[in-house]
C-alpha cells in the first residue's frame, strides 16, 4: 500500500471511529430510556436492563455504521480540500479515480465488519434476546398464579384467583379488562368464572374460563350487558408474552436462508419471499457502507475547491444518499412480494455505485479538458 493511501486511510478510520461511537451512543441512549421505562416498570432488576441493552447493541451498530462511513468520508475529504492537499495531489498527476482508492479500501473494511455483524453477531444476539424475553414472560406468568392476590399486569387490567388446585387448576377467577376504557373507548368487560385453566400455545398463553359470566359496561350509553358462558377463551399473550416461540427470520443463520424447507417456514411463520429478501439483504447491505463512503467522497472531489463554501456539494451528497435509501425502502417492499424479486434488494447498491462511477468519470474528464 502506498504511503498516500495509508495517510488517507488512517484519517478515515480515526474519524469513522469517533463518529460511529457518537452515533451509537446517541441512538443507544434514546432506546435505552424507553427500554428502561418498560423493564423497570414491569419490576425487572437493573441487571436485566443492562443485559437487554447489550444484546441490542449489534442491531444499533448495524444501523449506524453506513452513516458513520458516509460522515467520515465527507469530513476527511473536506479537510483535504481545505488544506489544499487535494490540489497538490492532482497537480502531481493523481486522478480522482486514484484518490478514491483509499476511500474504497476504507469502505471495504467497514463492509467486512458489517458482514460479520449481519451473518453471525446479529442472529446470535437476536436469538439470545428472544430467549430472555420468553424467560421473563414465563416469570410474569408465574407471578399471575398467586391465590388470594389482586394482580395488575397492565394498565386497566386486574386478575384475581381465589384458589389454585394441586394440578394447576384455577378456582374463583375474576378478570377485569378496562384497557379500552382507559384509552377513551368507553367500554370495560369483567369476567367471572367458577374455574379456569392456563393453556400454553405458540401464539401465546390462553386463559380458558369455565362456567362463568361476563359484564360489559358501556360508559358512553350507561348501559350494562350481562351474558353467561360455559367456556370462554381469553388471550393472555398481550399481557405476558408467548409461552412457546419459534425463531424469527432475523434469528436464522445465513446457511438456513439459502434453501429453507417447509419445517423452517412453519417455525418462522414466514414466506419464502421474506427469507429470500433477508438473505439478499445480508449479502448486499454490508456493501452499502462502501457505496455511502464513495458517494460522499465523489461528490466533494467533483465539486473541487470553492471560496463560497462547501455546503452545496455536502447537501447534494446528503440528498443522493437519501434518494438511495428511499429507493431501498421501496424495493424492499417489492422484494417481499415474491421470492423471485429478491434481486431487487441489490438495485440500490448498484445505483449508488453507478452514480459514484459517473461522478468520478465526469470529474476525470473535466480535468483532462481543462486548459
Amino acid at each position: 500500500m502506498a504511503r498516500l493511501d495509508r495517510y488517507i486511510l488512517a484519517q478515515l478510520l480515526w474519524v469513522f471511529g469517533f463518529f460511529a461511537l457518537v452515533l451509537v451512543a446517541v441512538t443507544w441512549v434514546n432506546r435505552a430510556v424507553r427500554l428502561f421505562d418498560q423493564l423497570i416498570g414491569d419490576g425487572q432488576p437493573l441487571l436485566v436492563f443492562l443485559e437487554f441493552t447489550l444484546l441490542s447493541l449489534p442491531m444499533l451498530v448495524r444501523t449506524v455504521l453506513p452513516v458513520a462511513a458516509f460522515v467520515a468520508a465527507i469530513y476527511v475529504t473536506l479537510n483535504l480540500i481545505r488544506s489544499s492537499e487535494v490540489a497538490v495531489m492532482q497537480a502531481a498527476g493523481l486522478s480522482p479515480w486514484r484518490l478514491a482508492r483509499p476511500v474504497a479500501l476504507f469502505g471495504l473494511i467497514v463492509a467486512v465488519f458489517l458482514a460479520l455483524l449481519m451473518h453471525f453477531l446479529i442472529p446470535a444476539a437476536r436469538t439470545q434476546l428472544a430467549d430472555r424475553q420468553a424467560e421473563i414472560a414465563q416469570n410474569i406468568t408465574a407471578g399471575l398464579l398467586q391465590a388470594g392476590v389482586f394482580q395488575h399486569p397492565g394498565e386497566g387490567l386486574t386478575v384475581y384467583i381465589a384458589d389454585i388446585t394441586p394440578d394447576g387448576g384455577l378456582r374463583g377467577v375474576f378478570l377485569s379488562d378496562h384497557r379500552a376504557d382507559h384509552r377513551g373507548g368507553g367500554q370495560g368487560i369483567d369476567y367471572t368464572a367458577r374455574s379456569a385453566l392456563i393453556v400454553p400455545e405458540r401464539s401465546g398463553p390462553k386463559l380458558v374460563m369455565i362456567d362463568g359470566f361476563a359484564q360489559v359496561f358501556d360508559r358512553r350509553s350507561g348501559r350494562l350487558f350481562t351474558t353467561t358462558f360455559e367456556d370462554f377463551t381469553y388471550d393472555l399473550g398481550a399481557l405476558i408474552g408467548p409461552a412457546g416461540r419459534g425463531r424469527s427470520v432475523q434469528e436464522l443463520p445465513t446457511r438456513a436462508l439459502i434453501d429453507p424447507d417447509d419445517a423452517l417456514l412453519a417455525e418462522t411463520r414466514a414466506s419464502r419471499a421474506q427469507l429470500a429478501q433477508e438473505l439478499a439483504a445480508r449479502l448486499t447491505d454490508p456493501l452499502m457502507a462502501l457505496a455511502t463512503a464513495m458517494l460522499g467522497f465523489a461528490v466533494l472531489i467533483a465539486g473541487g475547491f470553492s471560496r463560497l463554501g462547501f455546503w452545496r456539494p455536502v447537501l447534494l451528497a446528503v440528498v443522493l444518499l437519501a434518494l438511495v435509501q428511499v429507493l431501498a425502502n421501496v424495493l424492499a417492499g417489492q422484494a417481499l412480494r415474491a421470492p423471485g424479486r429478491a434481486w431487487l434488494t441489490g438495485v440500490p447498491l448498484i445505483v449508488a455505485l453507478g452514480t459514484v462511477a459517473l461522478i468520478l468519470a465526469r470529474a476525470s474528464w473535466r480535468r483532462r479538458v481543462a486548459p
